[in-house]
């Protein structure tokens, strides 16, 4: 079909500009069926020219879904379902010498598709489930980016804050306010343009997102790693620097995420390279992500167990003898506070099966996305807004900028004062200027 110059200059414009068009045209139902009406069209034609003499047949047709080829009587055609649906199944016509009969089975049964019924309810169930999953986890994360992005401007704002181990938790907060971000973009990515990954094409962008979002959650496990080891560090006897420790940690925090993703990004697109690489078919390349996970996981919780021992030992010999219930309380005060910062409540869903119980699974998923999108709120909570040291530098910072604007009030009451009683200026100077001894003769 010929296609004039400046029309097949437009089409090629309209399919270079994605937001000219919501559904790419391999996706779009009728721009398929346009396509195979077409290609069948010049079957047909070659099929009529050749066709034999003499023999009853039953002429080619296109019935707006499949295309049927010409055929002897009593032969029995059958044809794939049609391209747009996606689907595996196949369609048959018998040629009689009456001609064609109706397509069997029909195409809702054969292609597993129902033109005129309405989605499954099983479908409409899990998306409900999805949406309100959705809802939970980004009010989660929003809560925890807002709280994060403060806490970091206190951190690094005030100067008397800064150190080691701030300078630690700063790049912690760093990594759950990248986490929370790159989950939102994920989200956008994903779940904005459903239109173009209905039909099996998904575009490098999403394939991206996918791959930097979890670039952003094993940061945030490695740097959880690190405040581990850090906290350990200064509960026990280290031989080795601070400042030291941080370039290490900074190498540890955000190089070693590099190097994994690149070897799960390549396994992907070797052997799993299908939608947006959120799903995981093939289990081994999932482990890739899912092993540096569990030992971070285990090496926390050993640096863990270990501050919990040295911290007994320690509140032992302050306390006096037999005030067991005053240790036991600064003792759980200090697990509650470690486990937050470690990450340690994700050793209940480290081993969670995947093939549950649909009901059990869903709630602990859940569960999970529930403390995992707001993990980094509860952390810039314990270790910024109620930290004694932030607190007094905050309230310092207050007094003085009271006290500074207390002081520049005063003087402005003080002259306000002296203009009321008529020129207190000019009196001033003229008391400055009068002469000691009393002169009679001046009036």
């Amino acid at each position: 079909m010929w296609i004039p110059g400046e029309l097949a200059l437009i089409a090629f414009l309209l399919e270079c500009c994605s937001h000219a068009r919501a559904i790419p045209p391999e996706c779009d139902p009728n721009y398929i069926l346009l396509q195979d009406e077409v290609n069948c069209m010049e079957l047909l034609k070659i099929n009529r020219s050749s066709s034999s003499s003499g023999k009853q047949e039953c002429w080619g047709l296109w019935d707006h879904l499949n295309c049927w080829p010409h055929a002897v009587a009593g032969e029995v055609v059958s044809q794939p379902c049609p391209r747009f649906l996606h689907t595996t199944g196949r369609v048959f016509r018998n040629c009689t010498e009456g001609g064609w009969t109706e397509p069997y089975p029909p195409h809702e049964i054969a292609c597993e598709y129902g033109f005129n019924e309405s989605v499954p309810l099983e479908a409409l169930r899990s998306q409900r489930y999805f949406l309100y999953a959705r809802v939970m986890y980004s009010a989660g994360y929003a809560l925890s980016l807002t709280s994060l992005t403060i806490a970091v401007t206190i951190l690094c704002v005030f100067r008397r804050l800064h150190c080691t181990r701030n300078f630690v938790h700063i790049q912690l907060f760093l990594s759950f306010i990248l986490r929370a971000a790159l989950i939102f973009i994920r989200d956008s990515v994903l779940f904005s343009s459903e239109d173009h990954f209905h039909c099996g094409v998904y575009p490098v962008s999403c394939k991206l997102a996918t791959a930097l979002t979890n670039y952003c959650i094993m940061a945030n496990y490695s740097w959880l790693l690190a405040e581990g080891h850090y906290l350990y560090s200064l509960v026990s006897v280290s031989l080795f620097s601070r400042r030291r420790h941080l370039w290490c940690y900074i190498i540890l925090g955000w190089g070693s995420p590099v190097v994994l993703i690149v070897g799960w990004s390549w396994a992907r697109y070797l052997h799993e390279d299908e939608g947006c690489w959120e799903t995981s078919r093939h289990e081994w390349i999932w482990w890739i992500l899912r092993v540096p996970v569990l030992f971070f996981i285990i090496v926390n919780l050993s640096f863990f167990l270990c501050i919990i021992r040295i911290l007994v030992a320690k509140l032992r010999t302050q306390d006096m003898p037999g005030n067991e219930f005053n240790l036991y309380r600064k003792l759980a005060k200090s697990s509650f506070l470690l486990v937050s910062l470690f990450g340690l409540h994700y050793i209940l869903f480290a081993f969670l099966p995947h093939k549950a119980d649909d009901k059990s699974y869903e709630i602990w998923n859940l569960i999970e996305l529930a403390f995992a999108s707001t993990q980094g709120f509860v952390v810039a909570v314990l270790y910024c807004f109620l930290n004694g040291e932030v607190q007094n530098e905050i309230q310092r910072r207050w007094r003085r900028w009271r006290l500074k604007q207390h002081l520049q009030v005063e003087p402005r009451r003080q002259q306000g004062s002296m203009s009321q009683s008529g020129g207190g200026a000019t009196n001033v100077s003229l008391l400055n200027k009068r002469p000691a001894t009393s002169q009679p003769g001046l009036v």
